[in-house]
């Protein structure tokens, strides 16, 4: 990358992914894989929590990121080596000059209103679990939902997230993550579709987030979080 690349990078970062953050917030993707041992320590130094992944020699730093505060990096100059390669599809196409900043900065706007509307959802369903990834919240509020509770209101509140999960789904493989990854993110590994075929586990209260049963099926490079 030239310097003047990568200048109109760091420009575009500044002015788009600080509005944003969804590649951090567990919108786009549930966990990040590490580089190795030194950005394990320095993160845990950091007081972040980092897993190991279930039948595989590496570990993954868990999203919602616990450094993000709003939409910025708490850790920025020492985050890790796959969050300062990584590049979502519209930051791609705004750098590729197919997309205007304006227009991409609106599509920010409506991916958050669209989260927030999710999110809300939630709540009223019961759903607690805000350090979850958004789609394993919205399927564990979901479950939990049609387990305890079968009135009117309540299912209609389940129909309106679901439309909402899907309207967002589509707004995300659009715009954010509708291009081939390259080699740079493969270590990003998202959640597989959203669907009924996820198996959830709900962590019991004094069960940590870590030790927790989730199916979630081996990247294959880097494919759709949603």
């Amino acid at each position: 990358m030239s310097a003047s690349q990568a200048a109109m990078t760091a420009s575009l970062t500044d002015t788009l992914c600080t509005r944003c953050g969804l590649c951090c917030d567990g919108t786009l993707l549930a966990d990040v894989e590490l580089a190795g041992h030194r950005e394990i320590v320095a993160l845990e130094a950091l007081g972040l929590e980092v897993e190991e992944d279930d039948g595989a020699d590496r570990a993954l730093l868990p999203l919602p990121c616990r450094a993000l505060r709003g939409t910025r990096c708490n850790i920025y100059a020492h985050r890790p080596d796959c969050c300062r390669t990584f590049e979502c599809r519209l930051l791609q196409e705004v750098g590729r000059g197919r997309v205007s900043i304006e227009r991409a900065q609106e599509t920010i706007a409506d991916a958050r209103r669209r989260i927030a509307h999710i999110r809300g959802l939630v709540a009223a369903l019961g759903g607690r679990s805000a350090h979850l990834p958004l789609k394993e919240r919205c399927l564990e509020a979901l479950a939990r939902s049609e387990e305890l509770h079968d009135d009117l209101k309540s299912r209609r509140t389940r129909e309106e997230l679901e439309a909402a999960m899907t309207s967002l789904d589509r707004l995300i493989r659009r715009a954010f993550l509708g291009a081939p990854y390259d080699r740079r993110t493969r270590a990003l590994r998202p959640l597989d579709r959203m669907s009924r075929l996820i198996q959830i586990a709900p962590p019991r209260p004094s069960e940590p987030r870590s030790s927790r049963s989730r199916s979630r099926p081996a990247p294959r490079s880097c494919r759709a979080s949603w």
